[in-house]
């Protein structure tokens, strides 16, 4: 039987403005197993990033974690002190963020970075750390790794330095590794490249990844789950095939009928028209109702999730065939 990473249940997150809260992450659940790659999709703003925020602890004001539990290996991380924390993050849960260069000290050479965390996370020595961090950037695909660890960030592309950041995340061997939109910004040829590399880590390692993304190109290639957020909601949880094959969810629906097919089949995008809601004051009833097609007067009332199959979920009153009538 599979082993139960991560369960994050009923996460609600705000972020509280002279305005009023902006509620970020609405009653989120999911779960993630050792060794699969779950996919987090969906618009900016429907509450991917601020989710594995929140599974990192590193919501800061005016953000704030109003309710919700989530657990590591049985774990309740929303209960840990900050100094536990830090035994925890980096060792068991990682994170590669969007940005590389805003994530790594400028000033700093690349192997001082890698060796401090391998010496403070796994206690080897100084010239242990320094093997260990040329042979993490020989295993992420950068040639000349000991003449690499003298150099500054702003010496590496942003492929290499999205490799490096990756080398961090896994030196400590974690079970878990967020990856923030790990291609944003990165060419095509570069970002093929970086989704080859989570695949064979991941094959080798068994590390579990949770790939957030707007891109579901991305999704399809490396991904074998896929939970579709929007309005800080999920909407469709299910397999890869499922998804794909059998959305069921009208944004789901919308989503894939955006994304450019290959070339040869001319075939015209659909935009999903109107602008997501306004999470100041979220509308009570589904929060895609006023973009949806098919919308009704039920929408008005919030969805129950509706089991569709196997592990195949949608919040969506079309999955019930009374609402449909009324």
């Amino acid at each position: 039987m599979t082993e139960r990473l991560l369960t994050v249940e009923q996460l609600h997150v705000s972020f509280h403005t002279r305005d009023g809260d902006n509620q970020a992450v609405r009653g989120v659940s999911l779960h993630i197993d050792a060794g699969e790659t779950l996919g987090i999709v969906g618009e900016s703003g429907s509450g991917k990033s601020v989710t594995a925020k929140a599974i990192m602890a590193l919501i800061e004001p005016p953000g704030e974690i109003i309710s919700g539990t989530i657990e590591y290996k049985g774990k309740r991380l929303t209960e840990l002190s900050e100094k536990e924390w830090r035994k925890l993050r980096g060792n068991e849960i990682t994170m590669v963020f969007q940005d590389p260069m805003t994530a790594m000290n400028p000033v700093k050479r690349i192997g001082s970075q890698m060796i401090e965390i391998l010496r403070r996370h796994r206690g080897l020595s100084k010239e242990e750390a320094k093997r260990e961090a040329i042979e993490l950037l020989r295993q992420v695909g950068i040639t000349e790794p000991e003449r690499r660890l003298s150099q500054y960030p702003h010496e590496f592309s942003g492929g290499m330095r999205q490799r490096v950041m990756i080398a961090m995340a896994l030196s400590c061997k974690p079970g878990l590794l967020i990856a923030d939109e790990p291609t944003t910004a990165l060419d095509v040829t570069i970002q093929a490249q970086i989704l080859d590399l989570l695949k064979e880590l991941k094959e080798k390692s068994d590390t579990a990844i949770a790939l957030i993304t707007h891109d579901l190109g991305v999704v399809a290639q490396v991904c074998t789950r896929v939970v579709v957020m929007y309005g800080g909601m999920i909407m469709e949880s299910g397999s890869v095939d499922d998804i794909f094959y059998r959305p069921q969810h009208p944004y789901t629906q919308g989503l894939l009928r955006s994304v450019p097919k290959r070339a040869g089949e001319r075939e015209r995008l659909v935009p999903i028209e109107g602008t997501p809601p306004d999470l100041l004051n979220p509308p009570q009833g589904c929060p895609f109702m006023a973009r949806c097609p098919h919308a009704m007067s039920k929408c008005a009332e919030l969805p129950p999730i509706y089991t569709l199959g196997p592990g195949h979920r949608s919040m969506c009153w079309l999955a019930d065939e009374e609402a449909k009538t009324q």
